[in-house]
């Protein structure tokens, strides 16, 4: 039983309230998963700039002296603490350098997320803590997700809370249990994608970058996630410009949406759509089994 949320915004004018809007739409679902929380958040991206989202269970060690390790491969790079993560800032055909330097230099320091736009945070805690600590609500963007955990199948960890990104500006957070995981990470093992968990969500994840690499969309992805993963699952993902949302055939996972003018809105029960504006008007469902929902900024412009 965990929690999931998930918002994409339409409305420009909304943009700088997404944080505050995502978080408190977490917070309400603190009661179905008290083990580790975390939120992606999608901002405008800069041209020819890069983040990298970094985590250290001992910030003062590791990310001191960071900004200067990092200058020699990228003169411009810049660093942004937040508590137990940092946001690396530098040029995009200097990211693969930074990450090589970074694990080599400073093994300690976890990767959580990288791309034009995505920035991710996750820590074990509460939804309300973990919200603070990293001044979410402050954060403006375009859209994001959201997960608090309730672990099942593998160690209350960082590294093992929601969203898992795999892919560049791709994460994924799940609730339920894949039981085909252990077969189909062998696969993408041979295919070439890596692993820092045992966790099935991060498998989930994996297998929809490999597909996004052979030139699929999310929307098309998900559909293949469909004769491709076997359990429970409802799962919800960002892109760069993209929000996708799916069940499993039987959808045994609790999960309703809503749509606006202003936006579209996911969340494990109501209650964490209630406070969203307009919500009274808007049109609510409960997503289909086995149905592929997908919506794209850059195909909408």
């Amino acid at each position: 039983m965990c929690g999931i949320v998930g918002l994409f915004l339409k409305d420009k004018s909304l943009e700088p309230k997404l944080g505050a809007m995502l978080s408190d739409m977490l917070v309400i679902m603190t009661d179905r998963g008290p083990d580790s929380a975390g939120i992606a958040i999608y901002g405008a991206p800069s041209d020819g700039r890069a983040k990298i989202t970094v985590q250290s269970a001992a910030p003062a060690t590791d990310f001191a002296g960071l900004a200067k390790l990092l200058k020699p491969v990228d003169a411009s790079v810049s660093v942004e603490l937040k508590s137990t993560h940092a946001v690396i800032e530098t040029a995009a055909d200097q990211a693969g350098a930074v990450r090589e330097l970074l694990a080599k230099e400073r093994p300690e320091i976890r990767v959580m997320g990288s791309g034009d736009s995505v920035e991710i945070y996750k820590e074990v805690g509460l939804p309300k803590d973990v919200v603070s600590r990293f001044g979410i609500r402050e954060m403006a963007g375009t859209h994001g997700i959201g997960h608090t955990r309730m672990a099942t199948e593998s160690a209350v960890t960082t590294l093992g809370a929601h969203p898992f990104s795999t892919g560049a500006d791709q994460c994924l957070v799940h609730n339920g249990s894949l039981s085909n995981h252990n077969n189909l990470r062998r696969e993408l093992l041979r295919e070439g994608m890596t692993f820092e968990t045992q966790n099935d969500s991060e498998v989930a994840a994996a297998y929809l970058t490999a597909e996004m690499a052979k030139g699929k969309d999310l929307g098309q992805a998900l559909t293949s996630a469909l004769d491709d993963l076997d359990g429970f699952f409802t799962f919800v993902v960002g892109t760069k410009s993209g929000f996708g949302v799916v069940r499993d055939p039987i959808a045994c996972k609790p999960a309703v949406m809503a749509e606006t003018d202003q936006y579209i809105a996911f969340g494990s029960e109501y209650r964490a759509l209630v406070n969203l504006p307009g919500i009274e008007d808007a049109r609510v469902w409960e997503p289909e089994p086995a149905t592929v929902y997908f919506w794209d900024h850059e195909k909408a412009a």
